[in-house]
């Protein structure tokens, strides 16, 4: 079997009122806030190894993901799976076997950090991702685990014992 879940990574959250959303999984149920990309509606929130997503209905994130929460619309856009140990390559040729259409292996970020992850639907229409490891550990002069050559070169400039393969 090509995949082996760990655990649940994190899921996506669509909310009509963020402060709200916030007070009660902050306030009430201690999750802490990992980060914001405010500009993009998107506000990572950390609940013990894993995260909680809440993406504001009518932000830009939002808009792309049809009707909001309601009757005719759903408030879960999709939950990630960490995959370990994460064989892209046998993962998707098993989903194929499968019938199903997976979409392209891309780094993502997570709960670990950016590494690869591939989407893919249930039965149902709930769209699923299945996440591996994180990529290189990223130094703390650098925001972001880096993605691409650009980045590592930077991040190769401020980690001196840092090789590149």
């Amino acid at each position: 079997m090509p995949i082996t879940i760990r655990d649940i990574d994190h899921v996506v959250l669509r909310v009509a009122d963020l402060d709200r959303a916030m007070a009660f999984y902050c306030g009430i149920l201690g999750c802490t806030l990992e980060r914001q990309l405010e500009d993009r509606g998107l506000t990572q929130l950390r609940a013990g190894r894993s995260l909680i997503d809440l993406v504001v209905v009518g932000s830009e994130l939002d808009r792309k993901l049809g009707a909001g929460p309601s009757d005719e619309g759903r408030n879960m856009d999709h939950f990630c799976l960490r995959v370990e140990p994460f064989d892209a390559e046998a993962i998707m040729t098993h989903l194929k076997a499968h019938g199903l259409n997976p979409g392209d292996v891309a780094s993502r970020y997570g709960a670990e950090g950016h590494g690869p992850s591939i989407y893919l639907t249930d039965p149902d229409g709930n769209t699923v991702e299945l996440k591996g490891p994180p990529d290189p550990p990223s130094n703390p002069l650098i925001k972001e685990p880096f993605q691409g050559v650009d980045q590592a070169v930077s991040f190769a400039k401020v980690t001196p014992n840092y090789k590149q393969n």
